[in-house]
């Protein structure tokens, strides 16, 4: 039977999405090489390369010419040969100034000389596009940075002194006329200020003028506040005399007074003295003074009176000679109202105020007659400063005409020279070689160009499959689908909840993987896929096999069963690899009965397992013990009855033979099948495998091929409760007899 499906053309060229799968691939050939070079090149630019620095100064190199007028054409030409930067340029490099600045740095580097800074000194003008500017760059690189600094440093202190010789020479030679005639007038200058100075040291004055008018304002300024101040005097002296009428007291007697009904003690014996007077008034318009209580009263008047004097002496120091101390007087000194207190406070701060004015009016009186004193002695004064002050400006005005000539006429010799200005002094030498970064971003370049050289050699050495885009273009076969690869995580943890009697690591394994949902819906896609290419005539029987071992057919096998069987189809798995027979391991059935048993003895019915992963009913037939030739076996006559019976029974028998290369077993069994469907790993199976087992399946009806192992599926998982993960299994005979099939 020949595959009736068009060819599938390779496609050779190689796309950026290919290459870089091939980089992804071959990535440790890659990092390793980019490693090693990178690696490489730090050892060496660090512990083998002797660094070198490089410290830079720009000096500004100006003309000092005049400008000339646009339409003379002569001076223009005339400044365009003076301005000959070339011979600047020759001239900063002249070795006189490098011997020079080697000389200077003797007591740093006694074996420098003129010649090694001539070497490594470089001088250029810099250009700013295509146009030359006014500065010079001077850059000297060595192997010390302190040392690239301190040349550059030696070298502009030489420039500057050279620039600054120059233009002494010139203004020496130009200025000497002017320069004989400045000492004369400095002389004459100094005997005027000196007379000028002697006039105002006896005069104790500065400027007689300035200081007559500021005599002038003072004055006036003093008697305008005289004026004030008597006013305000007289002012204050009424309100005095206002409140002294009012109190009837002196002011002595006002504040003594006050001062008295300030004491809590004072008032509170006046209070008592006041009661005895009413007590003693009371009993003398009943009794006569010889009585003994009129006498008790007056004893105790005279007591207060004599602690109410005491009081006085502490309050006020002794008593006042105004002060009277008998007790009508003491009655009426000490006590005073509210109103007769305030009164004696505004009293006491009246006459503070009359005395303060009054010593204000005194001293205002004497400034006034010391300023006009001093205002009588100003006409001579300004007379004689009128005299001596013009001659001194006469000679410092001639001494500025001469000091102008003389500085324009310094600026009319200096042009003609040039100007050399640091602009950018030196720093500390930089590095410059070996640059880490550099060397670093091209030992990275380089070691990715061998990296990748290196993966894509390694690559061109292995012809095998990394994907299913690759194995598409490889062969002539459909793709049916693309199985998923377990991430790592997902294989280390259980995704099924089992309940189950015995069970084995094979047994997990494969349960973990058809109870996988991603795995699930792979299978319901590359079994939909099979149906629509076998359409109109579906395949009743189907061998499903691999190139190699470890290809994944047991678990694809598995998985088309379930989704058949989820299509309400009555299907039967079949493990006809004799040779190692494997399936019964995976779901944990007994293997003492199986196909080989079936095949190499008289027994009527083959022994069938049945199993109910998710509710679903699968019939399965192991392979039993390992048979001496399996060949002979999976060729007879009853095997291919065998065939015919189980495809009447059964909507999808399903065959799990052993691999394509090394045997014919799966020539021998897809004889009697319908289809068969490959199953290959990718990064397992090797293009000429590929080519060897396809070459041997030329004759049978290959449906297509599929993927098997894909990391770029869908990674999902589903875990199920302990109810829908109950893995049934039941074990019986072969209902239909096998009696008429049981010869050979």
């Amino acid at each position: 039977m020949t595959s009736n499906f068009p060819e599938i053309h390779s496609e050779t060229d190689l796309g950026y999405g290919k290459l870089f799968a091939i980089l992804l691939r071959r990535r440790f050939w890659l990092l390793s090489i980019f490693v090693i070079v990178v690696s490489i090149t730090i050892v060496k630019t660090k512990w083998y390369t002797e660094p070198t620095y490089e410290s830079k100064m720009q000096l500004l190199v100006e003309p000092n010419f005049p400008a000339r007028p646009s339409g003379l054409q002569e001076e223009r030409e005339n400044l365009t040969s003076k301005q000959d930067y070339a011979t600047q340029l020759t001239l900063m490099r002249s070795s006189k100034f490098t011997e020079t600045a080697a000389q200077l740095l003797q007591s740093e580097y006694p074996l420098l000389k003129g010649e090694d800074i001539e070497k490594n000194f470089s001088l250029s003008q810099i250009e700013e596009g295509e146009t030359e500017t006014r500065v010079f760059e001077a850059i000297y690189t060595d192997n010390d940075p302190l040392k690239t600094q301190k040349v550059l440093e030696a070298m502009q202190q030489v420039y500057q002194d050279y620039n600054t010789e120059q233009d002494q020479q010139r203004l020496d030679q130009g200025l000497s006329f002017i320069n004989e005639g400045l000492p004369t007038a400095q002389e004459k200058l100094i005997q005027a200020e000196g007379s000028l100075e002697k006039f105002r040291e006896n005069q104790n004055l500065i400027d007689p003028e300035q200081q007559a008018k500021a005599v002038t304002d003072a004055l006036n300024a003093v008697e305008k506040d005289l004026l004030e101040t008597r006013i305000q005097y007289q002012t204050t002296q009424t309100r005095y005399e206002t409140l002294q009428d009012q109190l009837q007291l002196s002011p002595q007697s006002a504040q003594i007074a006050a001062r008295l009904s300030e004491s809590s003690r004072y008032q509170e014996l006046l209070n008592q003295l006041q009661q005895t007077e009413i007590l003693l008034a009371q009993q003398r318009t009943i009794f006569t003074d010889a009585d003994p209580e009129v006498q008790k009263s007056l004893e105790q008047r005279q007591s207060l009176l004599a602690l109410l004097r005491q009081e006085i002496v502490r309050i006020l120091g002794e008593i006042p000679a105004e002060l009277n101390v008998t007790a009508e007087d003491i009655l009426k000194t000490g006590q005073l109202s509210e109103t007769d207190q305030m009164l004696v406070r505004q009293l006491a701060e009246t006459q503070t105020e009359l005395q303060t004015l009054q010593a204000r009016v005194q001293s205002l009186a004497e400034t006034e007659e010391e300023l006009r004193a001093k205002l009588n002695r100003f006409p001579s004064v300004i007379a004689n400063y009128n005299r001596l002050q013009p001659e001194v400006e006469i000679q410092r005005m001639t001494i500025n005409q001469l000091l102008e000539k003389r500085q324009d006429l310094s600026l009319e010799i200096t042009r003609g020279g040039f100007s050399w200005q640091v602009v950018e002094p030196p720093q500390l030498g930089e590095q410059i070689a070996p640059s880490l970064k550099k060397n670093l971003a091209l030992g990275g370049v380089l070691g990715l160009f061998l990296g990748g050289i290196v993966a894509f050699l390694r690559e061109s050495l292995d012809d095998t499959v990394h994907s299913s885009d690759e194995l598409k273009q490889k062969v002539t076969l459909p793709l049916l689908g693309i199985v998923p690869k377990i991430p790592q995580a997902q294989a280390n943890t259980s995704i099924l909840n089992l309940s189950f009697r015995r069970s084995s690591p094979a047994y997990s394994v494969i349960l973990q993987t058809i109870y996988w949902l991603p795995f699930r819906e792979a299978l319901d896609l590359i079994y939909k896929n099979i149906q629509l290419l076998t359409s109109p005539n579906p395949v009743k029987s189907l061998l499903v096999t691999s190139a190699l071992n470890e290809a994944g057919k047991s678990t694809l096998v598995l998985g088309l069963a379930l989704s058949a069987a989820r299509l309400h189809q009555r299907v039967l798995l079949i493990d006809a690899n004799l040779r190692s027979p494997a399936l019964h391991e995976q779901l944990n059935l007994p293997n003492e009965q199986g196909l080989s048993t079936f095949l190499s003895s008289e027994v009527s019915a083959p022994y069938l397992h049945q199993i109910s992963p998710l509710g679903l009913s699968i019939d399965v037939l192991t392979g039993g013990p390992i048979p001496d030739d399996p060949v002979k076996l999976l060729s007879s006559n009853k095997m291919r009855k065998l065939m015919k019976i189980f495809e009447i029974n059964y909507d999808l028998v399903l065959l799990d033979t052993s691999p394509i290369l090394g045997t014919v077993d799966v020539l021998e069994t897809a004889s009697f099948c319908d289809g068969v469907v490959m199953v290959e790993r990718i990064d397992q199976i090797t293009q000429s495998e590929l080519n060897q087992a396809i070459a041997m399946l030329n004759q049978l009806k290959v449906i297509g091929i599929v993927a098997n192992g894909a990391t770029h599926s869908k990674n999902s998982s589903i875990t199920y409760s302990e109810r829908n993960g109950n893995y049934l299994v039941r074990s019986e005979k072969y209902a239909i007899d096998f009696r008429d099939y049981t010869q050979n």
